[in-house]
C-alpha cells in the first residue's frame, strides 16, 4: 500500500511488536535505543507509515483514530485491541461514533479496528472481541464485520478498504476483522504466494473438494473453529460432511450463500458451528438471517427445513477459566458437529414471520 502511494496508519497497545509477537515493525538499537522501522524506508517516494504504541486508554485512542480517518480518508487508519476483549473500553466511541456517525451526521469513516478473538483456554478476559454486540449495532450498511481464516484474506481485505471499487475507490465503512492468535502460528493456516499476488477477498469460502449428493450435512462456521472441524473430518476420514467458512458476517452474503447451497441435496442437514455460548458470537444473528431463505413460506407452520445450532451452551461468561475445561466443552462441540444424532443441537428459536 505504502509503494502505491496510499499512508497506513496502525495504533494500539504493543502494535509495533504485536501482542502475540506476529508483527515485528521496530528494531530497537541496543546501544543508542534508537528505534528503527523498516517499512518506512522501502523507497523515497513511498507514502507515509506510521505505527504508534499508545496507552492503555482504549476510549481515548480509538476516539483519537477515529477523527484521524475522518480527517485523512486517503490514509487507511487501524486501531488494534490487545485483545478483542479490552474493545469494551471504548464502548461509548463505538456506540457514538463508528456504527452511526453517517446515519447521524452524514459522516463517513474508513476506521479499521483489529479484535484478536478466539476461545483458547485463556481465559474469559483474553478470548472474545463480543461479536455478537457489533452484529446487534448492524443496519443500513453501515459495517463491516469480517472474521479472516486465512492471511490471503486478511491481505485482501485490507488492500479493499483502500482500493474497494472498479474505481480503486475505497470502502468509507468501518471495518471490524476479528483476528486470530492460535492461527498467527497454525501450519494449515497458510496461504500460497499466488494467493497473495493474484485473486480477491471471498464473503464466504466454499467446499470444492466436497459437493453433490452424497454429502448428507453441511456445517457453516466463522473463524478459527473451521481448523478443529477441518481436523476432525481428517481424522474420521469423512466425505459426507460438507464445511463451508463465512468470512464475511455484515453484510451477509446470502445470495453467494445461497449459490453454494445449491451444490447440495435439499436433504442434507444444516448446522451452525460456533465455539462462543449460544447467546454470544454470531449464532443468532446468522439463523436470522438464515433460516427465512432455507425454509421460504412456512409462515406459521412447521419449519420443514432449518438451521441448527452447535455450540457451547448458553452462558454469562464468554469462557471458561480453566484451560481444561476449555478443552473439554471444545471438543465436545466438534464431536456433537460429526455424531450421527447430535443431541447438543438447538432448534430454531423463531417460525419464519409470515410475508407481508
Amino acid at each position: 500500500l505504502v509503494l502505491e502511494g496510499t499512508p497506513v496508519r496502525l495504533s494500539g497497545e504493543d502494535v509495533t511488536r504485536g501482542t502475540f509477537t506476529q508483527r515485528h515493525l521496530q528494531f530497537s538499537d541496543f546501544e543508542s535505543g534508537e528505534g528503527y522501522v523498516p517499512l518506512k524506508h522501502l523507497d523515497q517516494n513511498q507514502a507515509k507509515f506510521e505505527a504508534v504504541d499508545s496507552s492503555l486508554s482504549e476510549f481515548a485512542v480509538m476516539g483519537f483514530e477515529f477523527g484521524y480517518s475522518v480527517a485523512d480518508p486517503l490514509t487507511l487508519v487501524m486501531w488494534e485491541a490487545q485483545f478483542g476483549d479490552f474493545v469494551n473500553g471504548a464502548q461509548i466511541i463505538i456506540d457514538q461514533f463508528v456504527c452511526s456517525a453517517e446515519a447521524k451526521w452524514n459522516q463517513p469513516s474508513g476506521l479499521v479496528l483489529l479484535l484478536p478473538h478466539g476461545l483458547e483456554g485463556q481465559g474469559p478476559e483474553h478470548s472474545s472481541a463480543r461479536i455478537e454486540r457489533f452484529l446487534q449495532l448492524c443496519a443500513e450498511n453501515n459495517l463491516q464485520i469480517c472474521n479472516c481464516t486465512t492471511p490471503a484474506q486478511y491481505f485482501h481485505l485490507l488492500r479493499r478498504q483502500m482500493y474497494g471499487g472498479a474505481d480503486r475507490r475505497g470502502i468509507r465503512k468501518p471495518l471490524i476483522i476479528f483476528t486470530p492468535k492460535f492461527l498467527l502460528r497454525y501450519p494449515k493456516a497458510a496461504s500460497r504466494l499466488e494467493e497473495l499476488t493474484g485473486g480477491s477477498f471471498q464473503d464466504v469460502i466454499g467446499d470444492s473438494q466436497y459437493l453433490g449428493g452424497q454429502i448428507r450435512r453441511v456445517l457453516f462456521c466463522s473463524g478459527k473453529v473451521y481448523y478443529d472441524l477441518l481436523n476432525k473430518r481428517e481424522e474420521t476420514g469423512r466425505t459426507d460432511i460438507a464445511i463451508i467458512r463465512i468470512e464475511q458476517l455484515y453484510p451477509f452474503p446470502l445470495q453467494r450463500i445461497a449459490d453454494i447451497l445449491r451444490r447440495y441435496s435439499e436433504s442434507a442437514e444444516l448446522f451452525w458451528v460456533q465455539e462462543e455460548p449460544e447467546n454470544m458470537g454470531a449464532w443468532y444473528f446468522v439463523e436470522e438471517q438464515m433460516q427465512p431463505f432455507i425454509n421460504p413460506g412456512a409462515g406459521g407452520g412447521p419449519l420443514k427445513r432449518q438451521l441448527r445450532y452447535v455450540g457451547r451452551a448458553l452462558a454469562a461468561s464468554p469462557a471458561a477459566g480453566a484451560h481444561k475445561v476449555h478443552h473439554d466443552q471444545q471438543e465436545a462441540l466438534v464431536e456433537e458437529a460429526f455424531s450421527a444424532a447430535p443431541s447438543a443441537v438447538r432448534k430454531a428459536r423463531r417460525l419464519v414471520r409470515k410475508k407481508r
